[in-house]
Order: C-alpha cells, then sequence, then structure tokens
C-alpha cells in the first residue's frame, strides 16, 4: 500500500516512540506510517511494545504494517541512529543474542540531551507492581484487550460508526487500563530508578498515558502510544522535551509551568 510522501518534514534531534502493538487489533498502523513519513531526527527511540507478540486474536497485519517496519528501515539507511528498546509485549526480542534489523536492540539506555541533561530510557514493565509482571498477567490482559476491541470493531461494522468516533467500549477498556496500574506508585518507582542512576530524568513508555513533569525535581516523561492517545516524545536542538499529539487539526501548544505540555500535529 503506497501512501503519500511528505515533503516538508518536521526536523527534531530525537523522538521517543512507545507502544506501536503492531499485530494486534488495537493498533493504529495509518497515523503510526503518516507520523514516521512526516519527521526527520537524529535519533529515533522506540521505547518497547513496538512488536505485540503476546496479544489474543489473529494478527493483524498488512501491506501498510509492513510499510511502517519500511519507513523506519528507510530512516536507519538515511543515517538515523535507531535504538529499540523491548518491552513486555515483544520481550522475546530481550533475549541475548537477538537482532532486528538494523537497529540496536538493548534494554535500557541513556540518552543525553542536546542541552547536556542525561535521561534513563527503560520501557517501563520493570516498575509495574509485582503482580502485574506476572507473566500470565500480561498474557490475560492482553486478551481480553483483544476480546472487547474485536467486539468493538464488530459493533462499528454493524451501526457504521468510523474508526475515529469514540465509543463505549473503548472508553472502558482506557478506564480499565489507568483503574489496574500505572498510578502515582508507577512514576514514583519510576523516578526512583532515575534516582538510583544519578541521571536527571526518565523516558518510558508501558502505562499508555502521556506525560512531561517534574516528579521530585526529576523530569518524568511518557510517550504515550498508537492506540489510544498517538504521542510521541520528541526533543528540539536546543535539548527541549515536548510531547506531540497525531491529529485532523493542529492545535496551539498550551503551557504547563516552564514545560510545554501538548502540541497537536498533522499530516
Amino acid at each position: 500500500m503506497s501512501r503519500s510522501r511528505h515533503h516538508n518534514k518536521q526536523r527534531y534531534r530525537s523522538l521517543f516512540l512507545s507502544d506501536f502493538h503492531l499485530g494486534s487489533r488495537g493498533c493504529s498502523p495509518g497515523p503510526i506510517l503518516d507520523f514516521l513519513q512526516s519527521v526527520q531526527a537524529d535519533a529515533i527511540y522506540l521505547v518497547g511494545d513496538i512488536l505485540d507478540l503476546w496479544h489474543g486474536g489473529p494478527v493483524q497485519w498488512g501491506d501498510i504494517h509492513a510499510e511502517i517496519i519500511e519507513t523506519l528501515e528507510a530512516h536507519a539507511e538515511a543515517g538515523t541512529r535507531i535504538v529499540y528498546l523491548p518491552g513486555n509485549h515483544d520481550a522475546a526480542l530481550r533475549s541475548p543474542g537477538m537482532n532486528f534489523l538494523s537497529f540496536e536492540l538493548t534494554e535500557t539506555a541513556l540518552h543525553v540531551g542536546a542541552d547536556g541533561q542525561r535521561y534513563l530510557i527503560v520501557h517501563g514493565d520493570q516498575c509495574d507492581a509485582r503482580i502485574l509482571r506476572w507473566h500470565a498477567m500480561t498474557r490475560f490482559g492482553s486478551r481480553m484487550d483483544a476480546l472487547f476491541r474485536g467486539i468493538d470493531a464488530w459493533l462499528r461494522r454493524r451501526r457504521d460508526v468510523s474508526e475515529t468516533e469514540r465509543t463505549l467500549i473503548q472508553l472502558a477498556i482506557e478506564g480499565i487500563n489507568q483503574l489496574i496500574a500505572r498510578g502515582s506508585g508507577y512514576e514514583h518507582r519510576l523516578i526512583a530508578l532515575a534516582s538510583e542512576a544519578g541521571v536527571d530524568g526518565i523516558i518510558c513508555g508501558h502505562s499508555h498515558k502521556p506525560a512531561l513533569r517534574d516528579v521530585d525535581g526529576l523530569t518524568y516523561a511518557n510517550c504515550g502510544d498508537w492506540v489510544d492517545s498517538l504521542t510521541a516524545l520528541a526533543e528540539d536542538s536546543s535539548g527541549a522535551l515536548q510531547l506531540l499529539q497525531w491529529g485532523a487539526e493542529p492545535a496551539a501548544v498550551t503551557e504547563t509551568g516552564t514545560r510545554p505540555a501538548v502540541a497537536k500535529v498533522r499530516a
């Protein structure tokens, strides 16, 4: 499937993206591909769960999914450093000796910003509550998510509801995800990890809850996901971090303290 190419690409020093969940029903391949084709960066960090090897139900894979991988390869061939940090849904890539295309595979990484700030990068499942780190819990949650998203897709077809219109099932899935996991305790465990590493902040994914804020004097940055929020974290040439949200219409950047909150971007 060939899609339109972007001639005026937005350039960033670094991009951090997580939770594509390629292969699962919840993945949004169209926005992922459009975003990747609209940007350039010196480095792209894939912060886990890019491939979903644990989802329930049949694999959702087509030409557009393959084009996402091809576009990432094209970035690498053009000189972009691509670092892939596997998450819990693609944990098989954490095994010793594994490789994935020409990308760097590592469970943790250190990123030094243009302003000298140092960030520990992890997917984030390392700081889940103990019960959520159980293999069986992750598999069960993945299958329940796939089941409800399958029902949602069937109802959308029956009722002629567009993919962009939010439904009660979609809202329920988001609510359950926020309820069972990753509240302030999750964030503070990640901040503690950054503090122990002696860095200025942490960049993660996993929770599907985009965030960019100061916690206990350190930066907590969560890339969000490409199932529901469609967000990425970007670093500009000065080292400033910003959350980007892919959407149909541009929106003005808002301010929260000294940090830009979320800027919408579009094709």
